[in-house]
């Protein structure tokens, strides 16, 4: 099993005992201008891996929060070349882990060997492709598995445990497990059996298990953040960015780096 950043920067938590912080941002939202400063701050707040989400057209898996990020970022002129641009920029001042999580129809548009090149030139470290399950496609699922990207796998709740072990078994940097079923979005709370489906999970995965869909609060990030290896708030910090800009998004990120620090990690 490779090693790469992601897998570093997840090691690193678990030795300071406590659970990784994901936090996902839109290229481009609330204004391309302030992507650069929104990733910073990011890291300036704890953030130990970076999704850079691509804006898409129709974003199926997403709920009403991002799917307004992505039309008004593309509104703007963003799309996937211009977030590599950005990640460059981003990369030449921070060293944190960044995934680029993405559409399959923007990486074709593109062409996948040309976004597997351009995407490790500007300083990607993983690559999370929403619509691409496992065994959809063996050429490209070959081409991404052998870049020197990490492919990170989506894991459902409906997902079978045979179904489970198989992603498991092909996951790179880190395994995603979807809390909820439906769109990514604010709720109110966690899934009941959320604890048994992760420890499940952490049972037959050889990589760190994040947890995200639906994570809102600093509350609920302590909660998985004592089941999970890592916690992904998406939906909640770009409501924050869009309704308090930067300064709200801080807040809500140092509540969450605090929630996920203070805890017992499961074992």
């Amino acid at each position: 099993m490779r090693t790469g950043q992601i897998g570093a920067a997840f090691a690193r938590c678990r030795e300071e005992g406590r659970a990784a912080l994901v936090p996902y941002l839109t290229a481009g939202h609330p204004t391309p201008a302030l992507t650069a400063d929104v990733l910073a701050m990011l890291v300036e707040e704890g953030a130990d891996v970076i999704e850079l989400g691509v804006p898409f057209s129709d974003p199926l898996a997403d709920g009403p929060t991002i799917q307004r990020s992505s039309y008004q970022a593309i509104q703007q002129g963003v799309d996937l070349a211009w977030a590599l641009d950005a990640l460059a920029a981003f990369r030449a001042r921070y060293d944190t882990p960044v995934v680029v999580f993405t559409y399959l129809n923007p990486v074709l548009h593109h062409g996948m060997e040309r976004f597997l090149d351009d995407a490790t030139a500007a300083g990607a470290d993983g690559v999370l492709i929403t619509d691409l399950p496992t065994g959809y496609d063996a050429a490209w699922e070959r081409l991404l598995e052998t870049s020197p990207l990490d492919l990170v796998r989506l894991v459902a709740p409906t997902s079978t445990a045979e179904r489970a072990r198989a992603i498991a078994a092909r996951a790179q940097g880190f395994l995603y497990y979807v809390s909820r079923t439906g769109v990514t979005g604010v709720r109110q709370s966690l899934a009941e059996n959320l604890g048994r489906e992760v420890a499940a999970l952490r049972g037959v995965s050889s990589v760190p298990v994040a947890v995200g869909f639906g994570i809102s609060t600093a509350d609920q990030a302590r909660t998985v953040a004592a089941l999970a290896d890592g916690v992904v708030v998406g939906s909640a910090l770009v409501d924050a960015l869009a309704n308090g800009g930067v300064p709200a998004a801080r807040r809500l990120m140092r509540d969450l780096r605090t929630a996920t620090t203070h805890i017992h990690v499961a074992a």
